[in-house]
């Protein structure tokens, strides 16, 4: 890791493309330096420390949801519950969407998809090392991580085979961010608009023709007596293919690349899949976590890390951080996938608190499905790095296209 000068000012850009290269330096300097940090060009007060992190994620009364949780400007608004679903509200409110939510979204669901969620694995997988062996590598991204995750969103979903590119094209654009535009480029508002059309037109189809998928599911959840409206549906189906679609991407990106750059780590990973395959997904979601960070508003003065952030304040957790705290992890950023479970327990990166990330079963599943997949039809794999390409976004960190070569098992 390349430390950063305390010598500078310490200046801190979520939308800058270097430090989206490698924010973890950053990071350490606002640990060590100032832990509650006012940004003045954003007017984000930003807070890096594991503990502090996790009180404010546990505290949903001072630090509200009801802005959302993006730092754009033009996402941060009472309204932002329309495309954030449950995502941006607190309280009662939060606890009755939820609720509905999970009657239709249910554990049991997510258990059945481990089927279909093989059978498309297998399916990109054969493609991809069909592409491999004709050109010697192939775009782990492009064929496999950025199409299996929306593959299985949208098939819970009822989405159509024909329409799944699209939507995954859209829902890129959502999380880009443009060098230069310190909020959400006009590309990616007039996807989220083409993104929500789509699914009230597919809420609307469902309303009058309900099938066995998780869209006709929520227009039948019932709590007592109450039903989810044809908004709240939508919201939560842009927060499904947003959110889960691009951070189980990005998981599956950020694992290979991490696993190339430790090659004795990788052996290792091979020798025993049964017992390591499972700690290598943990470790990444440590080591270079998919969500980076979350926006929260500050409803009454509050004192954190000894420093006053006022009423009305937006502030930022950068959970990244908080996974490379050195008072809580042994050799923080160092990949070792043989990290104590007691540490792995405490990562932060689906959060804590009512707003756990309700997805977290379903994302460590689709990873562990397609890696354990790849290590058994593979030997290795080199990623190249010097020919990577990351995404430019202010929530999620990972690839828009990593290059990899497969060895295949004979």
């Amino acid at each position: 890791m390349t430390a950063v000068s305390s010598s500078t000012p310490l200046v801190f850009d979520p939308y800058d493309y270097e430090f989206h290269e490698d924010p973890y330096p950053m990071y350490a300097r606002l640990r060590a330096e100032a832990p509650v940090f006012h940004a003045p060009a954003d007017d984000l007060w930003v807070v890096s420390s594991y503990g502090d992190i996790r009180e404010v994620l546990r505290d949903d009364v001072t630090f509200s949801n009801r802005m959302g949780v993006a730092l754009d400007a033009s996402a941060w608004t009472t309204d932002a519950h329309r495309v954030m679903s449950f995502l941006a509200l607190d309280g009662d409110e939060q606890t009755r969407l939820r609720k509905l939510v999970s009657a239709a979204f249910t554990p049991r669901r997510v258990r059945d998809l481990e089927p279909s969620i093989q059978r498309l694995t297998e399916l990109h997988l054969d493609h991809s090392l069909a592409v491999n062996a004709e050109h010697g590598e192939v775009d782990w991204i492009t064929e496999l991580a950025g199409r299996l995750p929306m593959d299985v969103i949208s098939e819970m979903m009822g989405v159509p085979q024909a329409d799944r590119d699209e939507v995954r094209r859209l829902a890129d654009l959502v999380v880009h961010r443009e060098d230069g535009v310190r909020d959400v480029p006009e590309a990616g508002m007039l996807a989220a608009f083409e993104l929500i059309d789509y699914y009230a037109n597919m809420v609307s189809q469902r309303r009058k023709s309900p099938s066995d998928d998780l869209t006709s599911a929520l227009t039948a959840a019932e709590n007592d007596g109450d039903r989810l409206t044809d908004e709240e549906i939508n919201a939560f189906l842009f927060l499904m293919v947003v959110a889960g679609n691009e951070t189980t991407t990005k998981l599956l990106g950020n694992a290979l690349y991490h696993l190339s750059a430790n090659p004795e780590q990788q052996k290792q990973v091979y020798a025993e899949p049964e017992h390591l395959v499972s700690d290598w997904i943990e470790e990444t979601l440590r080591f270079d976590t998919s969500s980076q960070m979350l926006a929260r508003y500050v409803v009454d003065d509050v004192e954190v890390g000894g420093q006053t952030v006022p009423a009305g304040s937006k502030l930022i957790v950068l959970l990244g951080s908080a996974n490379r705290d050195e008072e809580i992890f042994h050799a923080p950023d160092t990949f070792d996938i043989h990290r104590e479970q007691g540490e792995m327990g405490q990562i932060l990166s689906f959060g804590t608190g009512r707003h756990f990330c309700l997805g977290a079963h379903l994302a460590r599943l689709e990873a562990k499905v397609v890696l354990d997949e790849l290590v058994r039809r593979t030997s290795s794999f080199e990623v190249h790095a010097d020919r990577a390409v990351r995404v430019h976004s202010t929530s999620v960190r990972g690839f828009a296209n990593l290059p990899t070569t497969f060895i295949e098992r004979p």
